[in-house]
């Protein structure tokens, strides 16, 4: 049996920008006088979103990445999360914010949170495009939220499936279905 995969528009690419436009202005609002805001963009889901935020916040901005990995290709989190790839530069003393393209189960970014609150910046806030409040199993606190979304596996801006369908200019919905077939 082949399976089928069909992405439905959930947000389209103009809501998109509209709200990531909105919460720049928000951060640049909240950081006004800030000397310098470091972004840590979560790779590889985020990347998207972290460039559109950083365009268009207007202050003097710093980029850092991590990759953490807690999905592999499956569509339901392990709970197990490894840290790929860490920081290249000290966070100590700077004004962070942490984007991430999507808030789910909670526990991924409760322990990336705290292990950054350990290397002592000054703030540390988290910034998501998408967050999925029923699926909260640790309580993670967002200070910036594009868009609070039912529990629907969703691709697109960014976010994958098996490394598939991150170009997309929208967040779809993926529905994974057995192909039938009639005789």
């Amino acid at each position: 049996m082949e399976m089928v995969e069909t992405v439905s528009v959930m947000i389209p690419e103009e809501r998109l920008l509209a709200r990531v436009r909105e919460l720049a202005e928000e951060i640049t609002s909240d950081y006004a006088g800030c000397e310098e805001l470091k972004l840590i963009c979560i790779l590889k889901g985020s990347v998207f979103f972290t460039t559109e935020l950083a365009k268009r916040i207007d202050l003097p901005i710093k980029l850092d990445f991590m990759s953490v990995s807690s999905y592999g290709d499956d569509v339901e989190s392990s709970g197990r999360v490894r840290i790929v790839k860490d920081l290249d530069e000290t966070i100590r003393g700077q004004h962070v914010i942490v984007v991430e393209d999507i808030v789910d189960s909670g526990r991924t970014l409760a322990f990336l949170l705290e292990m950054l609150k350990s290397r002592q910046p000054e703030s540390l806030a988290l910034c998501t495009l998408l967050d999925k409040p029923s699926r909260r199993v640790t309580d993670v606190k967002v200070q910036y939220t594009g868009f609070e979304i039912p529990d629907e596996f969703v691709v697109g801006f960014g976010l994958d499936y098996a490394q598939k369908y991150r170009a997309l200019p929208y967040i779809g919905k993926l529905s994974i279905t057995e192909d039938v077939e009639v005789e």
